[in-house]
């Protein structure tokens, strides 16, 4: 498979063994999980007491936190529409490789346009990419704020963000919506029903 014009000389290298076979070995599909929502919402609790329940049961897992990632590889991009679009694009481009390793990838960030968010289920295999939207009122986001964001948007320290001054469009159609008033636990067993009715795990 060659890449694009940009990349005229780079070829794509298969690995001689397959994600089929890596699955095999792991006893489980891939799968990638992303996690949509405000600041605040919960969804990064979510994701991480998500993986610890499904370590528990052998899952082979990687969580993809959208703060570490602008840490580290996304450190570069700035908070404009262009570099959130290119920072999501490099999340689901981690999250592809990721599940050509066997694993199941769970990614805890914003995204907060619904044209990215699409552009990330068509890169994955169908059936393979499940939009989980933590649906928290604002209100609630802003009384948690365990970064201090909000404080900080309202001291004027902060601008471009996320559900103030900068739009959050709400998933036309996710897989999982989960209500962020509800405990963190009651949102994880929800999501790992979802999983157990769609065999994505055994328990």
């Amino acid at each position: 498979m060659s890449c694009n014009i940009n990349n005229i000389y780079v070829t794509w290298s298969n690995s001689l063994i397959t994600s089929t076979e890596r699955e095999k070995l792991y006893g489980h599909k891939s799968i990638l999980l992303w996690f949509t929502g405000l600041s605040g919402s919960g969804k990064s609790t979510i994701a991480k007491l998500l993986e610890r329940s499904l370590y528990k049961i052998g899952i082979k897992t990687f969580l993809l936190d959208g703060d570490n990632i602008r840490k580290g590889i996304s450190s570069d991009l700035d908070f404009s529409n262009k570099g959130r679009t290119e920072n999501i694009r490099r999340i689901a481009e981690i999250a592809k490789l990721m599940m050509e390793a066997g694993l199941f990838v769970i990614s805890a960030c914003i995204s907060p346009f619904q044209t990215d968010r699409e552009k990330v289920r068509h890169m994955i295999q169908k059936n393979r990419f499940l939009e989980i939207f933590v649906n928290t009122p604002i209100y609630l986001c802003k009384k948690r704020d365990p970064k201090g964001l909000y404080k900080k948007v309202v001291n004027f320290k902060i601008k471009n963000f996320t559900g103030i001054d900068s739009a959050y469009e709400i998933p036309k159609n996710p897989d999982i919506i989960l209500d962020g008033i509800q405990s963190p636990d009651c949102s994880v067993q929800k999501v790992l029903d979802f999983l157990l009715s769609k065999k994505f795990i055994v328990f």
